[in-house]
């Protein structure tokens, strides 16, 4: 399989991107080093430092070349901290909406069939069960809680341009 995967410098995005590349995939990472680290990426992989949320990134002959061919995104890029977010809506909606759109917008014009969102158990906000289900109430508490379920809303949106 070829594969992207946006946040590959990050902690979790790297040990994806190490299994994948022992699985004899191909996988390309999509890093801006906001949060994840050199150190982090795989010789193996392709490194390609990319803001996503910046749509016009997306849009040049390097990019289409990228993403031609890819099977899977796996789309971990975010920031992360809820108490950040608080602070700084603006930016947190930037990277992590605008960036999961552009992805998702991506995907379709290269005609990428499968993507694989990392949501956050925090678009559940405090839950009343342990552990929680997938069909529990939602209740984001946090800016970074809303993207994440903007995010989910999102992916539901772009289903059927992916099949």
């Amino acid at each position: 399989m070829r594969c992207i995967v946006t946040g590959g410098a990050g902690f979790i995005g790297s040990n994806l991107v190490d299994k994948l590349v022992s699985d004899g995939h191909e996988v390309i990472i999509f890093d801006n080093y906001s949060t994840g680290k050199k150190e982090n990426v795989n010789p193996k992989a392709k490194f390609f430092l990319v803001d996503i949320s910046h749509e016009l990134s997306f849009k040049s002959k390097i990019m289409k070349d990228i993403m031609t061919g890819v099977d899977v995104v796996f789309h971990l890029a975010a920031m992360t901290s809820v108490e950040e977010s608080i602070h700084t809506p603006e930016e947190y909606h930037k990277i992590n909406v605008f960036g999961t759109l552009n992805m998702l917008k991506a995907c379709v014009d290269y005609e990428v069939q499968r993507f694989i969102f990392s949501s956050s158990s925090a678009v559940y906000g405090e839950p009343s069960e342990f552990p929680t289900k997938e069909d529990s109430k939602l209740n984001p508490m946090s800016p970074y809680a809303m993207n994440k379920l903007m995010g989910e809303q999102y992916c539901k949106c772009f289903q059927i341009y992916m099949v």
